[in-house]
């Protein structure tokens, strides 16, 4: 039998399921739907989650990034991501959630929902995503549903901002993250998330966006690193952040607001998203424990950049297991998280030469790779059982091969998708600003504005 869903669309089943709405009894004999209602337990949890979800960006990232670029570039780089809030919520309005959300086909949502067409009919009841055998219903309403995914897709290409900061045109920025949102970003989360999509029907685990959010992000950074070039100075100019204070702020507050990106992928608030929060909680602090100690060893103090970093290479890295593992397996995931983070943003770099400038990839991209692939190793089945599959899915070698298989995929996809996008940009508006300005600093050679 096909999974009937993955990740948080499985959970939302379960609980639509456990509260009576929009289903059919799994009994012999029934033959109607009990009366869709909407669940305010549920949609009070999802409203606060999606609050978290947004405070990752504005403050957080934003907050987090700046502390850790040079004192010329601090408020060109919080304006990439309270730019972006507002491109990618308007993106996501007018085009991004039917692409990602409509039905579409395996590849990709079609138009049903372009500017939110439909949401007037049934804004206050709940809401199936698909149709059909795989269909999903939800305890929400469906605009609770798109604003919360709404945030996923304001803090992905959010994130990508710190692989080519204190380099790139403002303009360029722009018209970038409206192409990408709409080319790369909405594809994959339609397969990964929607019950049409290919990577969805292939049965990968994805709770709250391992493949669509962080190595989505982490690759398409890696690309523009490399497409961008160096900063002027790279190697030799004193390139150390301008506060630490600001990023452990933003990372403080990204480490809380993860609980709204995890908990809340259960789209309920139920036994699971208590699960993903405590797995959630630990993960993040052993992997900020295992960062700081391998520094201390290799280099003989342990820096407060690595620990803020450690918490977030743990936070990535749990992210797609979330709502599928228990407690012991959260530690071992972000002890392999923090070690593999720490030599992402130190040898790897060095090694191949590219500048991330905020180590996008080494955090994002290589952690997301490790949480996906450990998820199917340590998925517990119980977590994910629901009456269409009551043993849930467990690891193994098999599903370990099935993640393996959508890293790859999205991996591939996002890399030369981006490489593309980027080149069209570079043609049209041009992608690096000239070393004078780069120089003078972003703030004041496209902004105008200087930091007092």
């Amino acid at each position: 039998m096909r999974p009937q869903s993955r990740g948080w669309a499985l959970a939302a089943a379960t609980a639509t399921l456990l509260s009576g709405a929009a289903l059919a009894q799994d009994t012999p004999g029934a033959t109607e739907a009990v009366t869709a209602t909407v669940n305010s337990g549920d949609t009070a949890w999802m409203l606060t989650s999606t609050a978290l979800v947004l405070m990752m960006t504005i403050p957080g990232l934003a907050l987090f990034y700046a502390g850790m670029v040079r004192k010329k570039n601090v408020l060109s780089t919080m304006m990439q991501s309270f730019a972006i809030t507002a491109i990618a919520t308007v993106v996501w309005m007018v085009a991004g959630y039917s692409l990602a959300f409509g039905e579409g086909g395996a590849y990709v949502g079609d138009l049903s929902k372009l500017l939110l067409r439909g949401l007037a009919e049934n804004w206050d009841q709940p809401f199936t995503l698909g149709s059909g055998d795989a269909a999903v219903a939800f305890t929400i309403p469906e605009t609770v549903f798109l604003m919360f995914q709404m945030t996923f897709a304001i803090i992905t290409p959010a994130l990508i901002t710190g692989a080519y900061a204190d380099r790139m045109k403002f303009s360029a920025m722009v018209l970038f993250t409206i192409l990408w949102l709409l080319v790369v970003y909405s594809p994959i989360a339609h397969w990964v998330w929607h019950p049409n999509g290919w990577i969805f029907a292939l049965g990968a685990l994805d709770f709250a966006g391992g493949t669509v959010v962080h190595i989505n992000a982490g690759v398409a950074g890696l690309v523009a690193a490399v497409v961008l070039g160096k900063r002027v100075g790279y190697g030799h100019d004193n390139m150390a952040p301008f506060s630490l204070a600001l990023a452990v702020i933003g990372a403080a507050l990204l480490w809380v607001g993860w609980f709204g990106f995890n908990a809340g992928s259960a789209g309920a608030a139920g036994g699971r998203a208590g699960m993903a929060m405590l797995v959630t909680q630990l993960a993040a602090a052993v992997a900020a424990l295992a960062w700081v100690f391998a520094e201390w060893a290799v280099k003989g103090k342990p820096s407060v950049l690595g620990a803020i970093s450690g918490a977030v290479a743990g936070l990535v890295a749990i992210t797609p297991a979330a709502g599928f593992v228990l407690p012991v397996p959260a530690l071992i995931i972000g002890v392999i998280a923090g070690l593999t983070g720490f030599w992402g943003a130190t040898a790897l770099k060095h090694w191949c030469g590219y500048d991330d400038s905020l180590d996008a990839f080494g955090v994002h991209g290589l952690c997301g790779i490790v949480g996906a692939l450990l998820t199917g190793i340590f998925a517990y089945g119980p977590l994910s059982a629901t009456t269409a599959l009551p043993e849930g899915t467990s690891g193994s070698i098999d599903q370990l091969l099935i993640q393996a298989y959508a890293v790859a995929a999205v991996f591939i996809y996002t890399a030369v998708a981006t490489w593309i996008l980027l080149k069209i940009v570079d043609v049209i508006v041009g992608l690096r600003v000239s070393e004078e300005e780069e120089r003078e600093g972003l703030d004041v050679s496209l902004h105008g504005e200087r930091l007092g």
